[in-house]
């Protein structure tokens, strides 16, 4: 997936232009890479397309402790929109990196988050009809 790819997938998600697509991409990753430790943020970045990674890289290698709703708030105060649109931004950026990078990448970067964030992180698995079933 491309830069392009990525942000129209967050665009169609949201029903918006590219360009508030594009805000809300960065700042979901800049608040994701704050949010898990320095080492997952760099192993994601290296899996999205890269006109984005520079966002995905974390200022500490801690992770820094907060909720959803700090979450929320750091992206809608940096894309500058409101929080039902940073809700559905944030939904749309997490949707696109399961499908943009591989199934055990994204479930490491879930995997630091608190449960809470299952309201906007879909966990199901993309489908794959190739899968062997059996």
């Amino acid at each position: 997936m491309d830069d392009e790819q990525f942000i129209d997938s967050v665009a169609k998600r949201t029903g918006t232009s590219a360009e508030q697509a594009t805000a809300i991409a960065r700042a979901t990753l800049t608040t994701l890479a704050e949010r898990i430790d320095g080492g997952e943020a760099r192993d994601l970045a290296g899996h999205l397309p890269e006109g984005l990674r520079a966002y995905a890289f974390g200022p500490h290698e801690d992770a820094e402790r907060f909720g959803l709703d700090v979450f929320v708030q750091r992206v809608g105060g940096r894309a500058d929109v409101d929080p039902d649109l940073a809700t559905a931004g944030i939904r749309a950026v997490l949707d696109t990196i399961r499908e943009a990078v591989e199934a055990g990448q994204y479930d490491d970067v879930i995997a630091f988050l608190p449960a809470e964030f299952w309201q906007v992180a879909n966990p199901a698995p993309r489908y794959d009809a190739h899968r062997d079933r059996g």
